[in-house]
C-alpha cells in the first residue's frame, strides 16, 4: 500500500540555499520558502530580518516516504547546513538563520531527536513540533534558478550544490548513473 505524501520543515540558514538542496532530491514533490517558529502573523522578509519576530528563514517540503526516507532527508539536511553554530550560517548572522526542525508528526520527532543524539553534544538544532508556516513572498521561490549568477548565490549556493551532488548523487533526482 502506498504511503501518503509527509510534510517537514527545515531551516538551515539562508532559505534560498535550503530550498534549493532539497528541490533536487528524489521522493521531494514540492519545497517552499517561509517563516516559522516565531511570534508574529503573517511576517514580511524585512521583519524577519530585522530579528524581531523570533521566526527562521525555512522551507516547508513535501515528500513522499515511498521515494525517499525521512533519515535521508535528516542526512542531508545536517550534512548541508552547521548544526553546531547558534544563530548562525556563515556570514549569515541572527536567529532567522538557526538550526531549527518543525516536525509534523510524532514519528518525525522520534527520528529527529535520535539522529540529533547520535550527532553529539555540539549540535544546537532546535526540534518543536510545526505550528504556523507563513510563506515567503514569491520573489524567492526558485531564488537559485532565477539568480545563478548572483555573487551569494555563486559564492555560497553554488559549492552546496556540488556538496550535494558529490556525497548525495545516488538521492538526487537526475541522478549520474
Amino acid at each position: 500500500m502506498k504511503n501518503m505524501n509527509s510534510v517537514i520543515v527545515f531551516g538551515g540558514g539562508c532559505f534560498w540555499c535550503t530550498e534549493t538542496v532539497f528541490k533536487m532530491l528524489k521522493g521531494v514533490i514540492s519545497v517552499e520558502p517561509g517563516y516559522a517558529a516565531g511570534i508574529t502573523e503573517n511576517p514580511t522578509y524585512e521583519e524577519v530580518c530585522g530579528g524581531k519576530t523570533g521566526h527562521a528563514e525555512v522551507v516547508k517540503i513535501e515528500f513522499s516516504p515511498d521515494e525517499i526516507s525521512f533519515k535521508d532527508l535528516l542526512t542531508v539536511f545536517f550534512a548541508m547546513h552547521d548544526s553546531t553554530t547558534l544563530n548562525r550560517q556563515g556570514n549569515d548572522i541572527g536567529a532567522q538563520y538557526r538550526s531549527i526542525i518543525l516536525y509534523t508528526s510524532q514519528e518525525q520527532k522520534k527520528e529527529t531527536e535520535d539522529f540529533i543524539k547520535e550527532l553529539g553534544s555540539d549540535v544546537v538544532t532546535e526540534a518543536k513540533p510545526l505550528d504556523k508556516f507563513y510563506p515567503a513572498e514569491k520573489y524567492h521561490r526558485d531564488y537559485y534558478e532565477k539568480n545563478k549568477k548572483a555573487p551569494y548565490c555563486q559564492i555560497v549556493i553554488s559549492p552546496k550544490i556540488e556538496k550535494l551532488k558529490n556525497k548525495f548523487n545516488e538521492l538526487l533526482k537526475n541522478a549520474a548513473k
